[in-house]
């Protein structure tokens, strides 16, 4: 992972404990997750037309701004995926094991 700033690593857990926290019996992950990457898709959408003058120039750099997110995201998620692989033991050990 890149460099991150101060609160880099607690406004994620914050999103997080926010996702753990709508998980119900009859919600699928799933669809935790996708309300997730929907909210995610929304607010990066936003900060990104927040830096031009119109909805033109936004298209003009529509194909730059996807490569910027998507391969940002390919990075985190291999990153995290690897950390479930090498700690899976651990992190995926039932909540009454753990300790």
């Amino acid at each position: 992972m890149k460099d991150v700033d101060k609160g880099f690593y607690q406004r994620a857990d914050a999103h997080i404990f926010l996702s753990n926290d709508q998980m119900a019996p009859e919600l699928k992950p799933g669809e935790v997750s996708a309300s997730m990457m929907f909210a995610v898709a929304r607010f990066n959408a936003w900060i990104s037309a927040s830096g031009f003058n119109s909805g033109t120039e936004m298209t003009d750099a529509k194909d730059k701004m996807m490569d910027y997110f998507i391969n940002e995201y390919k990075m985190m998620l291999s990153e995290n995926l690897d950390d479930y692989i090498e700690n899976f033991d651990d992190y995926m050990k039932p909540a009454e094991q753990q300790n």
